[in-house]
């Protein structure tokens, strides 16, 4: 953080609020990302599988955490239908991520409504947040939203940020960050309401927050106030949850699901559904995720991998092939001088990996063919990541790359066209 005497056109949150010309506070980064890398640290370090959002805006966060490998369910809700329908696309895969599939599923929903309506299919997650959000509600939400959240939602985790009132008279001409904020509340305003909640909903909490106050100013804490509450006792149980009757009151659109980015015509589509108590829920937008536990991304995935494997043992037998023809006496082709291009890099090996590859079967030829036992296919670490044993890789496989008439080895030419332009 540092000041200076530029017009404060970001002094919170990006929003981009104009004020007089006065030395002003910049934060770098900027204090919205240093709330969303706080959430991302929190979901690196307890690893949650079920994510969701509230009052997520632009998405930024969704976006942010999407790339995180063990979250398999993201939603996202937000009263602001608008924003939703049009930020839905930055959240569909991009042609990598079906190139390089996630280890485990992942679909993403963004759901229209208000936080403090209860919806059934936001139970059972194990973290919400809820950043830079209560500050937004009237005195009735506000009295609303712990029964819904930490009552009735009861996740494992939740994480709540609000802006830090005794912060404000350090920014130039600024009484409330936001036109819309119905309050802004000093720490002991909301430490004592965080509490009450907590301990009213069995949870415990801790307080912190981003965004430092210059030197000699200290003692008004963080920009941006945070809590983290957490569930006594962890989750939820599966009987807890079978007791809630299914209550869908938030919005959906239905998006184009498993295309890549790049290719992603998006034009959501409102497709009418049953009616249900409070209102009609509509698909707002959905995108599944290619991953290797979908037997079709698997699958490409290994063959591709072991492919590469062969090749590359392939092509590293050549040249011990051509000494031992030097031996024997043998003439090798001549094709004109050309040299064959020299793997100068490649994977590196702890010790106890070289080691399990070296004792694993080696690569043997027979007449013209080559072959690759698949054991040791399975000694090299990304492949015995993908596979856990012979008989998997081999069903697998089978019908793409061929085998030994045993089925214990992959079987390749020796020689192809590409090697007959060098001199192997």
């Amino acid at each position: 953080m540092e000041e200076n005497n530029l017009q404060c056109s970001s002094v919170v949150d990006g929003n981009f609020e104009e004020v007089p010309r006065e030395t002003a506070i910049q934060f770098k980064p900027p204090l919205y990302r240093q709330r969303y890398q706080f959430v991302k640290n929190l979901v690196d370090q307890h690893e949650p599988k079920k994510v969701a959002d509230l009052g997520c805006g632009d998405t930024s966060l969704l976006r942010l955490l999407k790339v995180n490998p063990c979250i398999e369910l993201l939603v996202g809700v937000d009263i602001n239908e608008d924003k939703l329908r049009w930020r839905g696309d930055s959240l569909a895969p991009f042609l990598g991520d079906f190139l390089k599939p996630r280890d485990l599923n992942l679909t993403i929903t963004l759901y229209h409504g208000s936080v403090v309506e209860r919806d059934s299919r936001l139970l059972g997650f194990d973290l919400i947040t809820c950043i830079e959000l209560i500050e937004h509600l009237d005195s009735g939400d506000l009295a609303r939203f712990p029964e819904v959240v930490f009552g009735y939602l009861s996740p494992s985790m939740i994480v709540i940020s609000t802006p830090n009132s005794e912060f404000n008279p350090l920014f130039p001409s600024v009484t409330l960050r936001d036109s819309d904020h119905k309050f802004e509340w000093t720490r002991m305003e909301f430490q004592t309401w965080a509490l009450y909640v907590a301990n009213r909903y069995d949870y415990s909490v801790e307080f912190t927050g981003v965004g430092e106050p210059p030197a000699g100013a200290e003692n008004v804490g963080y920009c941006t106030q945070i809590g983290i509450f957490r569930k006594n006792g962890g989750k939820a149980t599966e009987s807890c949850l079978s007791e809630q009757h299914d209550q869908h009151v938030y919005k959906a659109r239905q998006g184009l699901t498993m295309l890549p980015r790049l290719v992603l015509n998006f034009h959501p589509q409102a497709i009418l559904l049953p009616h249900l108590p409070k209102m009609l829920r509509l698909q707002v937008f959905t995108t599944s995720y290619p991953s290797l536990q979908q037997e079709r991304f698997f699958k490409l995935v290994l063959v591709n991998e072991v492919s590469q494997q062969v090749e590359s043992l392939r092509v590293s037998h050549l040249p011990r092939r051509k000494e031992q023809a030097g031996e024997r006496g043998d003439k090798p082709k001549d094709i004109g001088g050309s040299k064959a291009p020299v793997p100068c890099f490649g994977p590196v090996f702890t010790e106890v990996e070289k080691a399990k590859i070296e004792n694993s079967p080696t690569p043997f030829c027979v007449g013209d063919k080559f072959f690759v036992p698949l054991q040791r296919l399975l000694a090299y670490p990304k492949l015995n990541r993908l596979c856990a044993n012979e008989e998997m890789m081999r069903s697998v496989i089978a019908d793409s790359i061929p085998l030994s008439s045993d089925g214990s080895a992959v079987v390749a030419d020796l020689r192809n066209y590409f090697d007959e332009q060098f001199e192997f």
